[in-house]
């Protein structure tokens, strides 16, 4: 007998707990006849563009020789930092040295050509000042001084030409940096930069404290970002590792990369940790709008119609449609302006006749249970024929609004 009563406790106790927990809202649930639903809050929102791009240095050279030659001396390696005006690489210029030794033979004996000449053409002027010689000898000598004075300069300029030469046989560096690649070594021959494909690569280096990262912004993006913006960095290889780095440039051309079209943008991160390296993915975030704590619901809540946004809100054993004002969204809610309230609650999905034939089905026999449970009688069901004697129509103004709902 104890167990039976017992028993009767239990099930009372859990009807009456279905009962109550079926009228309670729940956020991002199901209601009674499966319609997922959700409920109004406030929260913060903020929409960011991601992508993803290559980090690389901001001043990259490709060291080419602008002389023909052989490698003398080659003091640095891959991964050595060098400073700025450092030797990078020498080339043998015993030739050239050779040669400028010639040149400055030339220039001695062409400056004492000149000295000749000049002073046979001041005796051939005083000469012929006091008529003791002819025009003709004057000129003559006259023209061999401005002509040894031409070879002198012509050995000048070519002993220039040359001492340019053998300073490009020394590569310095441009500004600090470290060396990426050395694809060469000492004895080589090596071709200048104006001969066949643009000379030999001796090297390649690269200012890694001033890091750039190139990305590829989808066309759908590009609109929201503009120069000097933040972005938040995250890299791929270094995992929990982020930075700061600020947007730089924005190409105006549009380019297809992967057959996505968008625009190349060029990202300068601004605290550099010392792990990256060139070549490492990196992942964008650049913040664009953001609101705290305003009233939002999903996304999939919000239907358009012409233009037109509205959600479905729960009233009562139906939804009716609301229209809305939908400020920032991201890529999961969206800020509501206007149109609802907190606590509201809102449907997920399209809210068809079917669905509001279904509810009001639900709630019926919700109702009938409940009765049952108390020891009421349950409502004995309506027959959809023939109408009531009154003459008025069989439906309540329920089902009207949720037909006018689905109509909407």
């Amino acid at each position: 007998m104890r167990f039976f009563i017992a028993l009767v406790v239990v099930a009372a106790l859990a009807g009456g707990g279905y009962f109550v927990w079926s009228k309670v809202p729940r956020a991002d649930g199901k209601d009674e006849a499966g319609v997922r639903t959700a409920v109004v809050e406030a929260r913060d929102i903020s929409f960011a563009v991601s992508a993803a791009g290559d980090i690389g240095p901001a001043d990259q050279v490709s060291v080419r020789p602008e002389v023909n030659g052989r490698i003398a001396e080659l003091p640095v390696d891959i991964g050595d930092k060098v400073k700025r005006n450092d030797l990078l690489c020498r080339l043998d210029d015993r030739d050239l040295q050779i040669e400028r030794l010639t040149r400055l033979a030339e220039i001695d004996g062409a400056k004492v050509q000149l000295t000749k000449a000049k002073r046979n053409y001041l005796r051939s002027q005083e000469l012929f000042e006091d008529d003791l010689v002819s025009k003709e000898i004057f000129e003559d000598t006259r023209t061999e001084f401005e002509l040894a004075s031409n070879i002198v300069s012509r050995a000048d300029s070519a002993l220039q030409l040359l001492d340019d030469r053998l300073s490009k046989t020394k590569i310095l560096a441009p500004f600090d940096c470290t060396v990426l690649t050395r694809p060469v070594s000492i004895g080589q021959a090596v071709s200048g930069s104006g001969g066949f494909n643009s000379g030999t690569e001796i090297m390649t280096i690269a200012n890694l404290n001033d890091m750039i990262i190139t990305a590829h912004i989808n066309q759908a993006d590009v609109i929201r970002l503009q120069t000097g913006q933040e972005v938040d960095i995250q890299v791929e290889s270094v995992p929990g590792l982020k930075m700061k780095g600020r947007m730089e440039r924005i190409a105006p051309q549009a380019i297809l990369k992967n057959g996505i079209k968008g625009f190349t943008a060029r990202v300068q991160i601004t605290d550099i940790d010392p792990r990256i390296r060139p070549g490492m993915t990196a992942i964008l975030t650049i913040p664009v709008a953001s609101a705290e704590n305003v009233l939002a619901v999903p996304l999939a809540a919000i239907h358009s119609d012409q233009g037109e946004r509205f959600v479905y809100v729960k009233q009562g054993d139906q939804f009716v449609p609301r229209p809305v004002v939908i400020g920032i969204t991201d890529y999961m809610n969206a800020e509501v302006q206007e149109g609802l309230a907190e606590g509201d609650i809102v449907a997920l999905e399209q809210i068809t006749s079917d669905d509001i034939a279904k509810i009001r089905e639900v709630n019926k026999a919700a109702a009938r249970t409940a009765s049952t449970r108390n020891g009421e009688p349950a409502p004995a069901a309506k027959p959809s024929t023939p109408p009531p004697a009154s003459g008025r129509p069989a439906t309540t103004q329920a089902p009207t609004a949720a037909s006018r709902a689905s109509g909407s």
